[in-house]
């Protein structure tokens, strides 16, 4: 994953203690490694693990519970009642395994989720031996999790202090998002922000009625307020930013903030078509995200690169607009920059930790295959990828989850699609 968007063709990756130890031609490889015990997958691509950058892991038992509806009927009339009488530790615990491991069949290796008990997340993310990126989030109404922000921001700090230390956890500030957080909660996390240097991941202008809002209660649109409490600079990962005007987006490129792009939750929710080609006309850093399953139905980066490289074309009229290559570095090199972490993951380069996946390119579907990287985009799909390895470790094999301890998922998420189902106080 580099500016050239090279292809190398018939070569090995060497990894040693969980770092990738050199790249380089096949034949040479044996030669300088005859020891070493050796995968040979022909017919594959080897690409880096792609990085979710903003989704709601536990929201996997809300998959298809409250389809074809606007973003606020959606959360106003389902999905914030339903999460006020059934989110507890063990729902979060049983909703992010099963969503690690949709994450990992599908050659996602870095999650960056935002919810509440990010501790029982943590668990989970640590039992599928994945990498995440966790939020301490911030929201000014009382839920099962926290009292008021106070408390929120008190309990990730303690998290945050507890793994901060962990190789494979990293933690972001997590104020859900303008409607949602006062003035005071936003100086709050600035400041902290500030302190910890830490990402800042909040939804920023998803609909135009978060922006009409803003304007009839603060007199600006979102993104000023942001801008003038301190919230926008290098650390911010504005997710959706599907309203914005080309001062915004200047805005955005001038205080080198990052965009994580959800193109089929925008899409199922109606909330509109993100300007991708003018912010990355603009220099903005993007990433992809799935959202959590409950708008968007799956955890799919191959989905969500391809909606990203289509969508772009046909929102700019220019069919140049995201290539193949700028798609797939959004779900990688891009997600790993806007975490602060691409000098440890999204890119096959020596020194960074092996987090990789396999794409079989053969077969019905896959055949010919005259650029792979257009392949990775536009034909593959999660299904055809075979191998996944996080931190040199595999956790697929031939398609397989090598995660033995998961074997009853589809039992408990049964047993909470009956819960929620029946409306019962958990």
């Amino acid at each position: 994953m580099d500016a050239s968007g090279s292809v190398l063709d018939r070569h090995a990756v060497a990894v040693r203690d969980g770092a990738i130890e050199a790249v380089l031609p096949t034949a040479e490889a044996a030669v300088r490694y005859p020891d070493y015990p050796r995968i040979e997958l022909p017919g594959h691509a080897l690409i880096p693990g792609l990085v979710n950058l903003h989704t709601h892991s536990a929201m996997t038992l809300m998959r298809g519970m409250a389809d074809d509806l606007p973003l606020m009927r959606w959360l106003q009339e389902h999905i914030w009642p339903a999460e006020s009488r059934h989110v507890s530790p063990q729902f979060v615990l049983d909703g992010s395994l099963l969503a690690c491991a949709e994450m990992l069949r599908g050659g996602i290796t870095c999650a960056n989720d935002m919810y509440f008990f990010p501790g029982s997340s943590i668990e989970a993310t640590l039992a599928m031996g994945m990498r995440g990126a966790f939020g301490m989030i911030v929201i000014d109404f009382p839920t099962a999790y926290a009292a008021d922000p106070d408390d929120y921001l008190a309990k990730g700090l303690a998290l945050r202090d507890r793994y901060r230390d962990h190789p494979l956890l990293s933690f972001c500030l997590a104020p859900h998002a303008p409607y949602t957080v006062s003035d005071r909660s936003f100086e709050k996390v600035a400041t902290l922000a500030a302190e910890l240097d830490v990402p800042l991941h909040i939804h920023v202008h998803e609909t135009e009625h978060e922006i009409a809002q803003s304007l009839a209660e603060h007199g600006v649109r979102p993104l000023e307020r942001l801008r003038r409490l301190g919230i926008v600079g290098p650390n911010l990962i504005s997710v959706h930013s599907v309203h914005l005007t080309p001062e915004e987006i200047e805005m955005l490129a001038a205080h080198g903030c990052s965009v994580a792009h959800c193109p089929s939750s925008n899409l199922k929710l109606a909330s509109g078509f993100a300007p991708v080609a003018a912010l990355a006309a603009a220099g903005v850093n993007l990433g992809l995200g799935t959202d959590g399953a409950a708008s968007n139905n799956r955890l799919d980066a191959f989905q969500e690169m391809r909606q990203t490289a289509l969508l772009a074309k046909a929102v700019a009229r220019d069919a140049e607009a995201v290539p193949a290559h700028a798609a797939l570095e959004m779900a990688t090199l891009g997600g790993a920059r806007a975490l602060g972490l691409d000098a440890r993951i999204g890119s096959i380069s020596p020194g960074k930790r092996a987090d990789l996946a396999a794409v079989r390119l053969e077969g019905p579907g896959l055949s010919p295959c005259y650029d792979p990287v257009s392949h990775l985009v536009y034909c593959a799909g999660r299904e055809d990828v075979s191998h996944v390895w996080v931190d040199g470790r595999i956790r697929v094999r031939d398609g397989v989850l090598q995660n033995t301890d998961i074997s009853d998922l589809d039992t408990r998420a049964k047993l909470w699609q009956n819960i929620l189902k029946s409306g019962a106080v958990c």
